[in-house]
């Protein structure tokens, strides 16, 4: 007898943890279950060691937080009277360590999953802490059959068969999984995939807010057998989403997928296509179409990481160019104007421009702005250093001297004011090393860390078209450090929209110079490029973290050797 149609009213808890903070992620994990008892939900699904929060990386490592790890899975499941709910956290298991998912129902823990498929990848480390799992789980919730995965072991096609020959009627996947340009549509197409392709629904259920570097899009959904969506939650947006779900049985044999082919890539690995990349020689614009998600990933991640570490205050240096104009912009949109400070700290060669589109900005915004000329101090420098220098020309030493004074000026008033300090460098110039150690590099975050400069442009415009925020002039000017006469930024490198499609290929894609060449771009060019990007890791090693938006930041995901006699080499062709 074929079984009939059954509706779960089930309750996503797409929630904003934070790694460590044990008692308040218990808080709102029993909150969470509460809310969707009084909407009379079947079923509450959580995300990937929300208890923990992700990633913990060595905190796996301390008894005590793994024992404190324990205690709040049993006391989470006090409060799961007439509702199940399921719920990561990382938790001992037969001697060893395991990334685990608790299905906890009338104060009891009534069963346990532990995660098959660790990835050890880019920004993931789950192999330095876990040790996998190797048997399916299937939970009977108001008469459904419920399959538990977690995040990677949906990425692979075992767990997920396994599962449904077990008896699953619907897979639920626990996920802490990071936004990246192109994550939702390669998620999504997964998602849609293997949902088809094994015939059964699928729920998945993610994380939401910044963690140090990373920042979790949410993007929780509910898919049908036939791999449609039929609901999908807010991205980076909190909360407890209740749907009633029609559950539809399952035919004996898995449906074949509509969607023609797998991806090739694990969880955290991104389409590396320059579909939303400039052309090389014709120089458009980059990713305009992805700029509300980006937009918004940024101010995430800038929010999260200003609060989570106990600030509610940021300032920045604002020069009166596109770069620091667009973190002002964003700071703003993630804490308020109440809670922004703009410094400019002119020189001689600060442009009356620049003055004047800094102090306009600031009042755009609404947030608190000062003036700190620099000349004096720079002079006082020089008059004890013009012996120390004497028969050595001018050269770049006095540039980056002016800019390590401004940043001893604002991370003065960083620690004075108690305002935490953003750093302004953008992913291409901190590639080439085209920042300052010491000088523009200070800071406690770096919103724009991978963020190419012609993605900064993208964004730029893109938040004008929300409201007036920043000059048009400093949009359309020639990028310029203003640390000499004349200088702008192409005297020292590339155009950027050649200088960012070389990058990507190289970054990204870890492309052969030979095939970055045989992309219509100039060998001496290219090699050039690259050796700036090997021989500038000794500065991103010292810089700030900042949000990671790309398939490869400069975290993680980027080990490059300081010491290293590879860039002498560079071959066009291996030996």
């Amino acid at each position: 007898m074929q079984k009939k149609n059954q509706t779960l009213r089930i309750a996503l808890a797409q929630l904003n943890v934070c790694v460590g903070d044990v008692g308040n992620n218990l808080s709102q994990v029993k909150a969470a279950i509460r809310q969707a008892q009084e909407q009379q939900a079947d079923l509450i699904v959580f995300p990937e060691l929300v208890l923990a929060g992700y990633p913990p990386e060595d905190l796996l490592f301390r008894p005590d937080f793994l024992a404190q790890m324990q205690a709040d899975v049993a006391e989470a499941a006090t409060v799961t009277h007439g509702i199940t709910a399921i719920l990561g956290a990382p938790l001992r298991r037969d001697g060893v360590l395991r990334n685990m998912a608790c299905v906890l129902r009338d104060g009891q823990v009534v069963a346990e999953y532990a995660k098959q498929c660790l990835p050890n990848y880019r920004v993931f480390d789950e192999k330095r802490y876990f040790t996998q799992g190797n048997q399916s789980l299937v939970v009977e919730v108001a008469g459904v059959k419920l399959g538990i995965l977690i995040c990677e072991d949906i990425w692979e096609d075992a767990p997920a068969r396994a599962a449904v020959s077990a008896g699953a009627e619907v897979l639920c996947v626990l996920n802490a999984s990071p936004f990246s340009t192109e994550k939702q549509a390669q998620r999504t197409q997964l998602l849609q995939r293997q949902a088809a392709s094994n015939a059964v629904p699928l729920a998945y259920i993610n994380l939401v807010g910044g963690q140090d570097e990373l920042v979790f899009d949410g993007d929780s959904m509910l898919v049908d057998a036939a791999g449609h969506i039929v609901f999908r939650a807010e991205a980076f947006a909190e909360g407890v989403f209740v749907r009633d779900w029609e559950i539809t049985p399952h035919p004996l044999t898995p449906a074949p997928s509509p969607l023609q082919g797998r991806p090739s890539r694990g969880e955290g690995e991104q389409d590396t296509s320059l579909s939303s990349l400039p052309s090389p020689l014709e120089g458009e614009g980059l990713g305009v179409r992805d700029s509300p998600l980006i937009y918004r990933a940024l101010t995430t991640g800038i929010r999260d990481y200003v609060r989570k570490n106990g600030f509610s205050r940021v300032l920045l240096g604002l020069s009166g160019g596109i770069d620091s104009a667009l973190v002002l912009a964003l700071a703003v949109d993630a804490l308020g104007a109440e809670n922004v400070e703009a410094v400019m700290m002119p020189f001689h060669y600060t442009s009356g421009m620049s003055v004047e589109d800094a102090k306009q900005q600031a009042e755009w915004l609404g947030v608190r702005y000062r003036q700190l000329p620099i000349v004096d101090i720079y002079d006082n420098f020089m008059h004890l250093l013009t012996p120390e220098f004497a028969g050595k020309p001018v050269d770049v030493t006095e540039q980056n001297l002016q800019a390590r004074i401004r940043g001893v000026l604002l991370m003065s008033l960083s620690n004075k004011l108690g305002s935490l300090l953003l750093s302004t460098s953008n992913k291409s110039e901190s590639a080439v090393g085209y920042a300052t150690l010491y000088g523009d590099m200070a800071g406690a975050f770096s919103p724009l860390k991978d963020v190419y400069k012609m993605r900064v442009y993208a964004l730029a415009e893109y938040r004008n078209t929300l409201g007036q925020a920043i000059p048009q002039r400093v949009i359309e000017r020639p990028p310029s450090a203003e640390l000499a006469p004349g200088q702008v930024d192409q005297d020292s490198l590339p155009p950027y929209p050649v200088l960012d499609a070389i990058l990507h290929r190289f970054i990204e894609e870890d492309s052969a110079l030979e095939d970055i060449v045989a992309a219509g771009f100039e060998e001496a060019t290219v090699r050039r490029v690259v050796n700036l990007v090997l021989l500038s890791e000794y500065k991103r090693r010292q810089a700030a973290p900042g949000v990671r938006i790309s398939g490869r930041g400069f975290g993680k995901d980027w080990r490059y050797p300081i010491t290293s006699a590879w860039r002498k080499h560079l071959p066009l062709k291996p030996h």
